[in-house]
């Protein structure tokens, strides 16, 4: 990697890194780990699915623990497509079942399907956790502050938002508490929502994933909810059978200045093994 030139100093400067993420010498990205084995077995994401959908009718309804009884009202409409189906879905039949969609009591209180933003081809996919108000009255995710300083990640990294890469959330609407304020989606919210997710990563077949925060590692790696993201750092996870990488969600980041340089390790590694796919 050459030298950051005074374009890419500013970029990392507004970060908050600073100093910190000068390469006066160039020196080589930090080596790859071994790729973790935890998830070698994992099912494919279609497959997954269809077994799920075969197994055992959806419930009617699940209760998640610290929202309002209403949130967790699963629906079973006809119109909501079946897990197998969603993944025989186009880009235009994926929009138009996720707009539409009332799969979990998320849907109630909906301005807008946050549905993703990007290069439908791209080699890199972010995924956050779900929309929050900004996110739910725009329609596209990561947009405010933490959407600021995700697009200048990206521009350390030589990415542009909307350019060979796609971003998306594990939730395709907002989650919210009894008193209206943003919330990480509970289990059964991201699991109604995983096949759209899964199938958007099938038809863009990125190169390399990156899980920005613990509800994308977690959700996609099928982990225990109380693992740590600082236990996931560092090593090189598969998911579907390509690389995936955890790091720090921005809006964290915005709130722990000191784990941007962190931060930066993570992208380091995605680079290096973005460059070795």
């Amino acid at each position: 990697m050459s030298a950051f030139s005074n374009r890419d100093t500013r970029f990392l400067e507004e970060m908050g890194i600073g100093p910190l993420w000068v390469r006066r010498d160039a020196p080589e990205i930090p080596a790859m780990p071994e790729m973790s084995t935890a998830q070698e077995n994992r099912v494919e994401p279609a497959a997954s699915a269809a077994s799920a959908s075969s197994a055992a009718p959806a419930p009617s309804a699940v209760s998640i623990p610290g929202t309002q009884p209403e949130s967790a009202v699963v629906r079973s409409d006809d119109a909501v497509p079946a897990p197998a189906d969603v993944q025989r879905m186009n880009w235009t039949e994926l929009r138009a079942a996720v707009a539409g969609c009332t799969k979990c009591g998320l849907c109630r209180n909906r301005n807008n399907t946050v549905f993703g933003v990007g290069d439908e081809r791209a080699k890199w996919l972010f995924v956050g956790e779900g929309p929050g108000r900004n996110e739910d009255l725009q329609g596209e995710p990561f947009v405010g502050p933490a959407g600021k300083l995700l697009d200048n990640m990206l521009l350390a990294m030589g990415l542009k938002r909307g350019e060979n890469t796609f971003i998306a959330n594990i939730v395709k609407c907002r989650p919210t508490d009894p008193n209206g304020r943003d919330r990480p989606p509970a289990s059964e919210e991201a699991a109604a929502c995983m096949p759209y997710l899964e199938r958007q990563i099938a038809l863009i077949q990125p190169t390399v994933i990156v899980a920005l925060g613990k509800t994308a590692a977690l959700s996609l790696l099928g982990l225990d909810p109380a693992t740590p993201v600082s236990k996931l750092r560092g090593t090189v996870h598969r998911y579907a059978g390509r690389p995936l990488i955890v790091t720090y969600h921005p809006a964290y980041l915005l709130r722990t200045l000191t784990d941007k340089k962190k931060a930066w390790a993570d992208l380091c590694l995605a680079m290096s093994t973005y460059a070795k796919a």
